[in-house]
């Protein structure tokens, strides 16, 4: 690899023809996510009637999909509306980051059947907290094995730095880094997991319920 150049820039596939139509609806996509989101927030957050824990995940799920969306969308709309392709390598360093800090709102997770005994305001800081440490340590763990990795001579993504796709680029061993990513699939899979459990226990419940008449 001596006469190998190595890549300290992406560049971005974008939609070459209808790119001004794409832009214009990954626009709309994102300014009506903001706004739905942002409505989400302020009404949960005025209204004392809402200052539930319920509430209180619905406001922080609505933070984290306004963040999950302002970390690739407003790219795209740029790359298609002035056909600017480039990105540096800090840029997709700090995209990738984001994008898996602002994707931790499947690691908090209650015990419905439970939830109104150990459910509390302190409980839910507790939580979203443990979620977003959480979050920012695998962010960290992932950027820093994707960006050990060494690339050179193609360097062209599919409009946003993602892993899988940085991994195809590199000529390094990737082994290590599916691994990484497999766990996180794994533990994304034991949450639903363990949340469908819950909710199946609960219509086992609502099924044993004696109905009027009976």
């Amino acid at each position: 690899m001596a006469n190998s150049t190595l890549v300290t820039e992406f560049l971005l596939e974008v939609f070459v023809e209808l790119r001004i139509l794409f832009s214009v609806l990954f626009l709309l996509a994102y300014l009506g996510s903001l706004l739905g989101n942002l409505i989400i927030i302020i009404v949960t957050t005025v209204d004392q009637t809402l200052n539930t824990p319920m509430y209180f995940f619905l406001r922080n799920l609505s933070i984290l999909d306004m963040c999950y969306v302002s970390v690739t969308l407003p790219n795209v709309c740029i790359n298609c509306l002035t056909d600017h392709r480039d990105i540096s390598v800090p840029q997709c360093i700090a995209q990738i980051f984001f994008f898996f800090c602002s994707c931790r709102d499947s690691m908090t997770v209650s015990i419905p059947l439970l939830y109104s005994v150990i459910m509390n305001y302190q409980v839910c800081v507790q939580m979203m907290l443990a979620s977003l440490f959480s979050s920012l340590a695998i962010a960290s763990v992932h950027t820093f094995k994707t960006f050990q990795l060494f690339f050179c001579h193609s360097n062209v993504l599919h409009q946003f730095c993602d892993i899988p796709a940085l991994q195809r680029l590199s000529y390094s061993e990737t082994f290590n880094n599916k691994l990484l990513i497999m766990s996180v699939i794994g533990v994304g899979s034991s949450c639903l997991t363990f949340i469908a459990i819950s909710y199946a226990h609960i219509l086992s419940t609502v099924f044993k319920i004696p109905v009027k008449g009976e």
